[in-house]
């Protein structure tokens, strides 16, 4: 019974550790470019993107679908980035075990 107790409470702290670790992984942010850096995305670490540069010449309204492909290349690694950080932060918890969606 007390060994039950004692696995409860350890099970407690790590979910107030993950909860901790997921909120600061909110306020982390990853950045990644296309086109040699004239296209640049800032995403957080909850999967929002944040910002995104366009290197003004770039920007030629006879080849739009560069600039798309630009910016979705960019988009993409950020999120990739990402789970790589979420992968680092939280991961920790999650090792050995096999959890739907973790």
């Amino acid at each position: 019974m007390k060994n039950q107790q004692n696995m409860m409470k350890q099970m407690q702290k790590m979910q107030k550790q993950m909860q901790k670790a997921q909120e600061e992984l909110k306020e982390k942010t990853v950045e990644a470019t296309s086109g040699g850096g004239a296209v640049k995305v800032t995403a957080a670490g909850d999967k929002r993107i944040v910002d995104i540069e366009i290197d003004e010449d770039v920007v030629d309204p006879e080849d739009v679908e560069m600039l798309q492909d630009l910016i979705l290349a960019a988009m993409n690694e950020a999120l990739k980035k990402v789970d790589e950080l979420t992968e680092q932060d939280l991961g920790k918890f999650t090792k050995g075990l096999n959890i739907p969606g973790m």
